[in-house]
């Protein structure tokens, strides 16, 4: 969810091959849940192996993945720590819409109303701890780095962006900005056709640059930040009453955020949790030759996909620039 910043930003389409040779730091917490949506059977259903185990994510993060290292990317995926205590409520929320959710996907199943079942599946997507670990095995044994964030995925993907030691952020929400991505991937895993509210659109690989933004904008990374504030966030969903993304920009343009800052609680905590957020500074950037067994282990062994696609795609992922070339080599 996040901010809403759609409507303000310069886009830019780009395609996979553009950026080949290029690091990316995924929020990984982000594009799981979207595989968790997608990912499902007809009825809304779960992919799940015979003993109820869901497998969704797993076949999302491998498959998809590997569409990435074939056009020669570099992904290394950052997992969510803990959230800030302002976040909370934000989450209870959404907990509370997956629960409403999940009666109403009873509710359109036993009706035999499968469109409208699927629609109200995707929203109830659950991750659990024990999946967290198993895409982490997943990732080690594909040979791919990933790294643990003391607090917000996004705040660690834009710290390792602004340092350079990546080259964009891939992640949907718009709050990568805030954070001060010097570049934000959007739909980097989710392109292709898909329907939303009962309509079949194109769905293109986004690339937003944060300096066009401010300069186009006319504001700078704080003044961003506060209009992100006016209209909402993670941290004060819903923002100040009346006053959208448009409006928010009119007031932070005029430097009149203090007029508003009353009716935002704790106004400048929020903002130093964007502008000077918890990050690991320490982390490993490597990456290895895949292990095709423990690959296998994981997914044919311990969760039934299919060992022949499994195997399939491990070929390719050997074939890719990433699996068949050494760590020097894969510029």
């Amino acid at each position: 969810m996040g901010v809403n910043l759609r409507e303000l930003l310069i886009k830019h389409k780009i395609e996979l091959e553009d950026m080949n040779g290029k690091k990316l730091a995924v929020d990984t917490y982000n594009i799981l849940f979207q595989f968790l949506s997608i990912i499902r059977q007809p009825d809304g259903a779960l992919l799940m192996d015979s003993k109820g185990n869901v497998t969704s994510h797993l076949s999302g993060l491998f498959y998809r993945t590997i569409n990435l290292l074939e056009a020669g990317i570099k992904p290394v995926f950052v997992f969510d720590g803990q959230a800030p205590e302002e976040k909370v409520r934000t989450q209870a929320t959404r907990e509370s819409v997956r629960e409403e959710a999940r009666t109403e996907y009873a509710k359109a199943l036993a009706a035999g109303q499968l469109e409208e079942a699927r629609k109200f599946a995707q929203q109830t997507s659950r991750l659990t701890k024990e999946m967290v670990h198993e895409c982490k095995e997943l990732l080690t044994a594909m040979g791919l780095p990933w790294v643990q964030a003391f607090a917000e995925g996004e705040a660690q993907a834009a710290y390792m962006c602004t340092k350079g030691d990546v080259w964009a952020v891939a992640s949907q929400d718009y709050d990568s900005l805030l954070f001060a991505a010097p570049r934000l991937i959007r739909n980097l895993t989710i392109t292709g056709k898909r329907k939303v509210n009962a309509k079949t659109i194109d769905v293109d690989i986004e690339i937003i640059d944060l300096a066009e933004c401010l300069n186009f904008l006319g504001v700078d990374i704080r003044q961003l930040v506060e209009l992100g504030l006016l209209a909402g966030t993670d941290y004060n969903p819903g923002g100040v009453s009346g006053i959208g993304p448009k409006t928010a920009l009119k007031v932070v343009r005029e430097k009149k955020f203090s007029d508003y800052s009353s009716k935002i609680p704790n106004a400048e905590h929020l903002k130093q949790l964007f502008l000077k957020p918890l990050v690991e500074k320490n982390y490993d950037l490597d990456w290895k030759i895949p292990n095709a067994q423990k690959i296998r282990e994981i997914l044919v062994d311990r969760h039934e996909f299919s060992e022949e696609r499994v195997d399939t795609a491990i070929k390719r992922l050997e074939k890719s620039p990433h699996g068949h070339k050494g760590l020097g080599d894969f510029l």
